[in-house]
């Protein structure tokens, strides 16, 4: 449980500071785990603590695409250091990643598998999330899930107890109610940090014992192990404790710079400490049922939520680690809830759970466009009983919309963990659209002759990109000079405003761009003192050649694989169109004689230029 917090605490101070440093855009960092994720579903979990980072690590990805790489070997592997290797322009210091982020790794620096080839052959994939078992690289997808029996579905004693904690709550309360309508249960004991003085829960107290249930409702932190102990001590020895459900959770939401060690304690504590607890205090029991509720959060890696998918990921090693020990458990990794904003007055947010328990109407629109759909109260639960009959420790009971996806893949968005469930187009389209994309807006920008016009091409591309992420269907709801926090981003919808507008201009963006530039304009300022031909950056016309300084760096990066080779030749054959321009200019002989090597060359001629020519 400590070393759990010390791990996600340690991530994210390492995080941080990395960022701090402004590294150049060709740089990645990759962190090291050992035996903190689940590959096949008997697999345990060696290093309970190690999954937090995951989490952490996975909302951390989303918010700086293409920066962080997280790779699993297995516990009796060793791991070392690299510094540059293979022509990786860098990778920060391994070992002392891995020292960093998990307990007992005082002997990472002297370990050595996780070798140059090791690491060549993770960035030659291309993913951002890899396990190293019996030497394959294995990448996370989303399958869908077999349907089980409905007779496998454990019968749950009506002599025994249930406990729920967070079953004051929204989604307490509907599995409380259905346990008792549905599966017969008597006897509840249901618990919170406010117990009987949260809102409405006297009545529903009253409500599920004209139903037919004893039902006991204790104020009690589960994070607390001996409040916890006190409140298990009391169950009546005719009724022992026969399932635990798992719902409480706090969330706290802000972009992984803003976060603080209070702030990811805050929400680590109802998740990581509480399930610790209860997996101790209940390990001896013969339980039909031990359900934790976790967050798609965790699996995707929402952004502006590292420390609620932290606290998450270990709830889904838990079960992965009570399976291996023959214990009872399943993960149920919630997407969104239809009615989670008609939660009771009063009810706290942590109770409503799912991804989105804090989320705003924009948030929610952004969930929407990303594919994910809500789950009404009467399917969430047919869900939930489909998974006491799973064998799975982790499942992953979300809506997905198809069409949503699809369109996320046709535009080069598609998340990685959905290309099981979505065929992709063609790698190369979707980079030749993101290129042409921000070369058009760069050659656009350059022909406009008048600065104002300039600024007012920005304006409306920011101004349509924020209307965008709000559902607004015109830019013009959109006001240039107020506040984008004011007309209701949040960190999220900043995250998301930043992404769009860096595929958009190719530039690579601040996360904290809504909170240094508040309003549209500011922003359409900010893109043309950056973007070349807009009026503020240094042209590159005058011989200043720093721009190939750049390119070293990003060849620097880029590996064998063939979809990264595409990206670089796309760019290559961009640079050359408008080297071939400058030459009807009039250019010189040797010039051209270059461009008419490069023009018809194939990948394999290109990277070879690239190793005699730029080094």
């Amino acid at each position: 449980m400590a070393a759990a917090h010390q791990a996600a605490r340690h991530a994210l101070e390492l995080v941080q500071r990395w960022l701090g440093t402004e590294p150049a855009p060709a740089e990645r960092l990759l962190l090291v785990t050992r035996g903190a994720m689940a590959v096949r579903p008997d697999d345990g979990v060696a290093d309970l603590a190690g999954a937090t980072v995951w989490g952490l690590l996975r909302s951390t990805q989303s918010e700086h695409p293409g920066r962080f790489i997280l790779l699993d070997i297995e516990q009796t592997g060793e791991t070392g250091q690299a510094d540059r290797v293979g022509g990786i322009s860098h990778i920060s210091d391994v070992g002392h990643v891995v020292q960093e982020v998990g307990p007992a790794r005082e002997e990472a620096e002297s370990q050595g598998a996780v070798t140059a080839e090791v690491i060549q052959a993770v960035l030659a994939t291309g993913e951002p999330q890899l396990a190293l078992r019996d030497g394959a690289l294995l990448s996370p997808r989303l399958v869908r899930a077999t349907e089980e029996a409905p007779a496998a579905t454990p019968r749950l004693d009506p002599d025994a107890t249930v406990l729920v904690t967070g079953g004051t709550g929204a989604l307490g309360r509907q599995v409380a109610r259905h346990l008792v309508t549905e599966h017969g249960v008597r006897h509840l004991l249901l618990t919170s940090r406010r117990g009987l003085d949260a809102s409405g829960a006297g009545a529903f107290r009253d409500e599920l014992v004209a139903l037919g249930a004893a039902v006991t409702v204790a104020t009690c932190d589960a994070a607390d192990r001996e409040a916890l102990a006190e409140v298990l001590a009391g169950v009546p020895d005719e009724h022992p404790l026969g399932a635990v459900i798992h719902v409480a959770g706090v969330t706290d939401d802000g972009v992984v710079e803003s976060l603080t060690p209070d702030r990811l304690a805050t929400v680590l504590r109802p998740k990581v400490d509480a399930a610790w607890n209860l997996h101790l205090a209940t390990r001896e029991h013969e339980l039909a049922a031990f359900v934790l509720y976790s967050s798609y959060a965790a699996t995707i890696g929402n952004a502006g939520q590292a420390n609620y998918s932290a606290g998450n990921a270990y709830l889904d090693a838990l079960a992965a680690h009570r399976r291996a020990q023959g214990l009872s458990a399943v993960s149920l990794a919630w997407g969104l809830w239809a009615d989670e904003a008609e939660r009771p007055a009063g009810t706290e947010p942590e109770a409503v759970s799912g991804v989105t328990a804090t989320l705003g109407a924009a948030d929610r629109a952004r969930l929407v466009r990303s594919g994910i759909g809500a789950l009404s109260p009467a399917e969430g639960l047919e869900l939930f009983d489909t998974a006491l009959a799973s064998d799975r420790p982790l499942l992953v009971p979300v809506r997905l919309d198809p069409a949503a996806l699809r369109a996320r893949a046709e535009a080069g968005e598609l998340h990685h963990l959905y290309r099981s469930l979505v065929k992709q187009p063609l790698r190369r389209a979707a980079v030749r659209a993101e290129v042409d994309g921000a070369e058009a807006l760069r050659k656009k920008l350059a022909a406009v002759g008048e600065e104002p016009e300039r600024t007012r091409l920005l304006l409306e591309l920011v101004r349509a990109e924020a209307a965008a992420i709000l559902g607004h269907s015109s830019p013009n709801a959109v006001e240039s000079g107020r506040g984008l926090l004011d007309m209701g981003f949040d960190s999220l919808t900043a995250v998301e405003l930043r992404n769009r507008l860096g595929a958009a201009t190719g530039l690579r963006l601040p996360t904290t761009l809504v909170f240094d530039h508040p309003t549209p304009s500011a922003i359409a300022e900010l893109l043309r003192s950056e973007l070349p031909g807009a009026g503020g950056a240094p042209s590159r016309g005058s011989g200043d050649l720093s721009a190939l300084d750049t390119l070293e760096a990003e060849i620097s990066a880029i590996s064998a694989d063939e979809a990264l080779r595409t990206h670089l030749r796309l760019r290559l054959e961009a640079a050359l169109e408008r080297v071939i321009g400058l030459e009807s200019e009039g250019g010189h002989g040797e010039e051209k004689d270059l461009t008419g090597r490069l023009d018809g060359a194939t990948d394999d001629e290109i990277f070879d230029f690239i190793d005699s020519e730029l080094g």
